[in-house]
């Protein structure tokens, strides 16, 4: 079932105080403005804010569309745009002012802004019932954690705080170490960890579980290359949590049903509906950027097989989708590269393949590859613009690869296997389990493993940097002819540079690095 978040009048309220920009923001000191004494007087009016909360990943610079993707996924060896667009971001031709990523900064520190202050009138409020209370500083916890994981991993030291800050504050922050800022982030996940609960049902589908929470803890834990602590939450998840891996891979990314969304391998998304009376931003467009446009679809699409006057290539395919209430409206801005589409790059037998890429469809053979488990033809249900797809951010595959990863580094590939192989039963028929690898084989045959089962959903290249290999990934994959990041990328392009924006507005961020993380 579909969350819908809060009625239309709060939604409109809260708008009314939680999309306040940037610049109203800094205008005064709302610390001596917003606290237990005049607001979140009930249970009714913490739920609202954080409602507000997760209403924040809906921005097209987060989750809605390319806004996230473009760091997480593009520039990498796994997606890219059908023709000559986005070319700043894959092509690594960012600069500061140029697709550094402003509005991603914006929408994260909203994120970091509100949940601090929420938490702050939330927290110790005994107006609030204790449930309530403990699974609103939760889901608060959880979502400013989110917010820094996404702000340490894109540009490292960032500015940090977890209270509301004044004016003056705000506008003279430096930069604080990512380390700091983890360590917090990590203590507070564990806490919320303790206040959430376990799983939820009905028009609740969709918040912050504590198995949400540990999974964010176990990315920390990894990408800081902390194995034991990165192992003890794959395994609290794996053997405590609601959560199994579905037998049918291709079942794990099936939302054609926009009441039936959810499953039970995946443990936190963001949920969309495409219902926009709620909130106009309800809505997902990411879906057009994984289908295709009929204007490049089918090969030889002027084509007239049965002669002149009869319909073109592109017009039977059309026709034929229409038979069953589908269409090619899309954008094809995220399409699997050629080494990714050409199936004799994966393991024989892999029954991911057909799920993962199509290049064929009804008969007619494509110009370019598409990814199946992200595209949604249904023009009734998912027209253009107007998708309900929700983002899936955690799913259990993920944690029992994390988990063979982290086994891998502590102790070698014994013990590992286990976690990996699971994955791979369903992934094979009949199974090709691993076994007889040394850690540097297991190492990095799990580096292709992770591409194969998670290609598309935006782990591929945080995945690459934290091990040290995008650059050499980039500059040997093959990219098609109108795109060249091999040619410009560099270094440094590990990280974003600070937001141009954000520098004439505080010089102080470039105070310990006037190279804006070496873009100067």
């Amino acid at each position: 079932m579909k969350r819908v978040i809060i009625s239309k009048i709060w939604i409109v309220l809260l708008g009314l105080f939680i999309t306040t920009g940037c610049e109203e923001f800094l205008e005064e000191d709302l610390r001596d403005q917003i606290g237990t004494d005049n607001f979140f007087n009930n249970d009714a009016e913490a739920q609202l804010a954080v409602n507000g909360v997760y209403r924040i990943l809906h921005r097209g610079s987060l989750y809605r569309t390319r806004g996230l993707d473009n760091y997480l996924q593009n520039g990498a060896d796994e997606t890219a745009p059908s023709r000559n667009v986005n070319g700043n971001i894959h092509n690594y031709l960012i600069a500061e002012g140029v697709a550094d990523g402003d509005n991603t900064w914006a929408g994260l520190y909203e994120i970091v802004r509100n949940t601090s202050s929420f938490l702050t009138s939330i927290d110790g409020n005994e107006n609030l019932g204790e449930e309530e209370r403990d699974q609103a500083i939760g889901e608060l916890l959880f979502l400013r954690a989110l917010a820094y994981f996404h702000l340490t991993n894109l540009w490292g030291d960032v500015p940090y705080f977890r209270e509301l800050l004044s004016l003056e504050e705000l506008a003279s922050l430096s930069r604080t170490s990512k380390e700091q800022i983890r360590e917090d982030m990590k203590e507070d996940l564990a806490r919320a960890f303790v206040l959430l609960p376990g799983s939820y049902t009905g028009s609740d589908l969709g918040r912050a579980s504590k198995w949400a929470a540990a999974s964010l803890k176990a990315k920390y834990h990894l990408f800081d290359q902390e194995w034991q602590a990165a192992l003890d939450e794959s395994l609290n998840i794996i053997n405590n949590s609601p959560h199994r891996l579905l037998d049918n891979f291709a079942d794990v990314f099936d939302q054609s049903d926009p009441a039936n969304q959810y499953n039970d391998e995946q443990i936190f998304a963001v949920d969309f509906t495409n219902d926009n009376s709620v909130f106009s931003d309800a809505v997902t467009s990411r879906t057009d950027d994984y289908n295709p446009r009929i204007r490049d679809e089918p090969v030889n699409r002027n084509q007239r097989p049965d002669g002149p006057g009869t319909p073109a290539r592109w017009e039977m395919l059309r026709d034929t989708m229409a038979l069953q209430d589908e269409e090619m409206n899309g954008f094809g801005w995220a399409i699997p590269l050629p080494e990714l589409a050409d199936q004799t790059n994966w393991q024989p037998g892999d029954l991911r393949y057909d799920a993962t890429v199509v290049k064929e469809y009804l008969g007619f053979e494509l110009k370019f590859p598409y990814f199946r488990k992200m595209w949604n033809l249904d023009k009734v249900n998912s027209p253009r613009s107007n998708h309900p797809e929700n983002y899936v951010v955690f799913r259990l595959a993920d944690t029992y690869l994390m988990a063979a990863e982290a086994e891998n580094e502590l102790n070698g590939p014994d013990n590992a296997y286990q976690y990996v192989n699971r994955v791979r039963e369903r992934a094979f028929e009949p199974d090709q389990p691993w076994s007889g690898m040394t850690q540097q084989q297991f190492r990095e045959a799990l580096y292709d493993e992770r591409k194969f089962e998670l290609c598309a959903e935006g782990y591929r290249r945080m995945d690459l940097i934290r091990w040290g290999t995008l650059l050499d990934v980039v500059k040997t994959v093959e990219h098609r002819p109108w795109n060249n990041p091999a040619d410009n990328i560099q270094p440094y392009h590990v990280l974003l540079p600070i937001p141009l924006n954000e520098i004439l507005l505080n010089p102080n961020l470039l105070e310990g690095d006037p190279s804006n993380n070496g873009y100067r």
